[in-house]
Order: C-alpha cells, then structure tokens, then sequence
C-alpha cells in the first residue's frame, strides 16, 4: 500500500510543479507587461499572454488539492507524530499554516477566474493583485511541502 501512496505524493508533486510554473509565469506577465516584445528570455516571459494561462491554473489547483486531500491522512497519521516527538514545532506549524492557505486560495479562485476570463483593461490590477496572491499561496505550498517531505523522507 506504502508504493500507492508513493505514487500519489509523486504525481501530487509534479501537478505542483505545473502550478506553480504557470502562476509564476502569469503574475511575471501580470505585474511587469512589456508593451513591445523584444529578443529575450525575460521579454518573452514578460510578454506572455496571462489569459491562456486561466483555465489551467484552475484545473491544476484543484487537481493538485484533491490528490493532496487524499494523501493527507497519511501524512496527518505518519508524519505529523514524528514532527511532534522531534519538537519541530516550526515546520509542524508552516504546514498548518499552508493548509489555510491553501484553503484561502481555494476559495479565491471562482473570482480569480471571473476578472481573467472578463479582460478588459480595468481589471488589470485586480488580476495581478489576485493573481500574485494566488501564486505566493503555491510557492508556500510547494516550498513547505517539499521541507515536511524532506524531514520525514520520502516512502517512510
């Protein structure tokens, strides 16, 4: 059972990867525009189309929230006893805190989705300021689940 489990935080990991390549790259486009593309790696990151970006983040998050609601209780049976005997009160406490965050980020996205599929230029500031809330949300995810997974190790 322990090399099901395996399977799923990998595939958890690698949905999170996606997410938070593409909310990295729309809040970059979303708060930096370039309003003349140039040649360029940072240009080009700059000049991408926000909006094609949409429909995926929000499959992305919620797939990658509901394969993490399902290897939950293992990490709330396996792992969290084991931060707790260790008295890694901080780690323990940045995954409570990633569990909110997650949950806010959650509840953001029907607005999130609604000023990016309406674009119009008065959104503009709106979708970035949502956009970035959105992506520190997955960069903490993603940073506070690879440290609690690094600690405990990963199978065990």
């Amino acid at each position: 059972m322990l090399i099901g489990w395996s399977i799923l935080l990998i595939i958890h990991g690698i949905l999170a990867v996606l997410l938070l390549g593409a909310t990295s790259h729309q809040a970059i486009g979303a708060v930096w525009p370039v309003s003349k593309r140039s040649p360029g790696f940072v240009s080009a990151l700059r000049s991408t189309s926000g909006a094609t970006y949409t429909n995926a983040i929000v499959v992305l998050f919620v797939a990658t929230a509901i394969l993490g609601s399902i290897v939950y209780p293992t990490y709330r049976v396996n792992v969290r006893p084991v931060l707790q005997e260790y008295k890694l009160f901080r780690p323990e406490g940045s995954f409570e805190l990633k569990e909110h965050f997650v949950a806010i980020g959650f509840m953001l996205l029907p607005a999130y989705w609604y000023f990016w599929k309406k674009a119009s230029d008065v959104n503009h500031t709106t979708r970035a300021v949502l956009t970035v809330i959105l992506s520190l949300i997955v960069w903490w995810g993603f940073l506070v689940g690879h440290v609690i997974n690094n600690i405990r190790g990963f199978g065990s």
